[in-house]
């Protein structure tokens, strides 16, 4: 379950920042509601995982899956850079996800 929780989370973390990035610096009223809903709902899930899984393994997967979200968001819907050397980075992040994931048993 500590899993699951945390993958919402990461989902959540990802939500939130293109909430902020829609919010244009807390001056429109919805995406500034939606940004501090979505940042205190990850924060709160995050916490809760963590009370079984690893501080480490939890806090870097979360960031680790709102970094890489957040970026290949970015690329689909933004028009952010699509460069190679960007995706292979990304994809580095998401492998170390899913290593610590395979690992955190160990």
């Amino acid at each position: 379950m500590a899993w699951v929780l945390l993958g919402i989370a990461g989902l959540l973390e990802i939500a939130f920042a293109l909430a902020m990035k829609a919010s244009l610096g807390f001056t429109r009223l919805w995406p500034s509601l939606l940004t501090l809903a979505t940042g205190v709902s990850s924060v709160v899930l995050l916490s809760l995982s963590l009370r079984t899984l690893p501080v480490g393994t939890g806090y870097a997967v979360w960031t680790g899956i709102g970094a890489a979200g957040t970026a290949l968001l970015g690329i689909a819907v933004m028009g952010d850079s699509a460069a190679p050397l960007r995706l292979f980075c990304i994809a580095l992040i998401l492998g170390g996800v899913v290593g610590l994931k395979l690992t955190s048993g160990l």
